[in-house]
């Protein structure tokens, strides 16, 4: 017994390449686009791991769980790592990786992620560009959550390595993944001497092999099935404009945000301030006395397809995930989000008002 998807031709090399082109367009980018075949920690790993080393001065910023493993990866690579903690509920501000260059002028490299999915926040990174390109370290960029939320643009922030992934605002597959390299982070990959070779982690493989080489012989062969998904995503934000479809992200974070203060019950967004609140997936704070991973589960028994998710670790105990990105950034699942938790909420006896929580959403999304 066959399956279609099991009797597709090779894709080629042009097809590969072209599909590269279509993703450098969505980023506004002019450098370099390799597509990693694996998720978006291939690409993040790899990228740290071909850009840092002894003598590498890292200023890593942790506005969330990811951060934390970029400190662990740049020390594995024997770098020093300065690390730059700031609350969850919060974001980074520019004058604090000012004055972080003026504590250590020798740093050399920062590292950060735009969006954080996890946590709900995410940084200004046109005015953290500004900061870095002027004291001219390399700027390491995790834009896996906020490409297709918000704008991702390397190029006019001065971001060296750009990594994004297909698996929430896109809509797309989480097989593949892809980084823009600019001319900088290639200089220093080559002046690395622990940066991969001959390792499924190199971009150094993928710029002799592919890149300088006319981009005519892919490396392997090819996720199929990942590199098809991922065009069809980026076919399909070019159909609706990547304009609306950023403002359909940020209208579901306003109206979830609007949409759990209505409902009261002591929900409220994790993330104080709105303007530092993460278009791709709005984190909210559960009442005193009240577990968020059992809020979470008895909603998610009236239906298992809503997009909640309980905070990662520790946070397990009090945040709420509503993850409305990709299919799920739309009016229907904001509110049925919202009417589930109040449903749960009202079970334990908590006083809910989930007909103000629903016209805060339609008001929002008008």
């Amino acid at each position: 017994m066959t399956h279609p998807f099991l009797d597709l031709a090779p894709l080629s090399a042009a097809h590969f390449a072209s599909i590269e082109d279509r993703v450098a367009q969505l980023l506004g980018t002019e450098q370099d686009v390799v597509i990693m075949q694996g998720e978006a920690l291939l690409p993040l790993e790899g990228a740290i791991r071909s850009t840092a080393g002894p003598g590498t001065v890292a200023l890593n910023v942790i506005t969330g769980p990811y951060g934390q493993t970029f400190g662990n990866w740049l020390r594995d690579c024997g770098a020093e790592v300065i690390d730059l903690a700031v609350p969850f509920h919060t974001a980074v501000a520019a004058e604090q990786i000012r004055e972080a260059f003026l504590a250590r002028p020798e740093i050399d490299f920062v590292s950060l992620v735009h969006a954080e999915a996890a946590t709900g926040n995410t940084n200004p990174v046109a005015e953290i560009g500004e900061v870095v390109r002027a004291h001219g370290a390399l700027f390491y960029l995790d834009a896996v959550a906020s490409i297709g939320a918000e704008p991702v643009l390397p190029d006019a922030w001065g971001v060296d390595l750009c990594v994004i992934g297909a698996q929430k605002a896109m809509g797309g597959p989480a097989g593949v993944s892809a980084v823009s390299v600019s001319a900088r982070a290639w200089a220093r990959m080559t002046s690395t001497p622990g940066a991969p070779r001959r390792s499924y982690l190199s971009l150094l493989d993928w710029k002799d092999r592919w890149v300088d080489a006319g981009r005519k012989t892919l490396l392997h062969a090819p996720a199929q099935l990942e590199m098809l998904a991922l065009e069809a995503c980026v076919e399909r934000i070019e159909t609706a404009g990547l304009d609306t479809v950023m403002r359909r992200h940020a209208v579901a974070a306003a109206a979830t945000r609007a949409g759990a203060l209505a409902l009261g019950g002591g929900l409220e967004p994790y993330v104080h301030d709105a303007t530092e609140a993460a278009p791709v997936a709005t984190t909210l704070r559960t009442p005193s006395g009240v577990i968020a991973s059992e809020l979470v589960a008895r909603a998610l028994a009236t239906d298992p397809t809503l997009p909640l998710a309980a905070g990662g670790g520790a946070l397990s105990k009090e945040m709420i995930r509503v993850n409305h990105y990709g299919v799920d950034a739309t009016a229907d699942a904001v509110q049925t989000s919202l009417a589930a938790l109040g449903a749960a909420l009202a079970e334990q006896r908590v006083p809910v008002d989930r007909e103000g929580a629903r016209a805060a959403v339609e008001g929002a999304w008008r």
